[in-house]
């Protein structure tokens, strides 16, 4: 499985400009499945990001999903991204994944230098939740 790398990459080819693109995330934000109110904590706060986001995971058959909010919408709409990009997907798919999607998506490209450190962390906790469910 690729996870919904696919369905990402086609999605974001539907935008012909950037301003479509951040727009496309702002929409993606919108979307979001939610993180329960009560686990907006601390440990559930993903450090290093310009703005507030939380992420958290739960386990079902085998499988991980994912919930998140952000207090700002481009962050918002990054966290709903990797949510769609790892939710459903097993603990080795997600630790095995290379985040290739930014690069084709080239979002990488275009986020501002602390976005793209907030990105980094929220895939890393991503990933860290992957780890702990092996």
């Amino acid at each position: 499985m690729r996870l919904n790398e696919d369905e990402i990459i086609a999605d974001f080819a539907l935008c012909g400009t950037w301003e479509e693109k951040y727009e496309h995330l702002i929409e993606l934000g919108g979307d979001i499945p939610l993180i329960k109110a009560e686990k907006k904590t601390a440990a559930h706060l993903i450090n290093g990001c310009q703005s507030q986001v939380w992420l958290d995971c739960e386990k079902r058959d085998d499988r991980l999903y994912f919930y998140g909010d952000s207090d700002a919408l481009i962050s918002k709409g990054l966290a709903a991204l990797i949510i769609k990009l790892f939710s459903g997907g097993t603990a080795l798919e997600i630790l095995n994944y290379n985040n290739s999607v930014f690069e084709k998506i080239k979002l990488n490209q275009h986020l501002s230098m602390t976005r793209s450190n907030g990105l980094v962390m929220m895939i890393k906790q991503i990933k860290e939740y992957a780890q702990k469910n092996i």
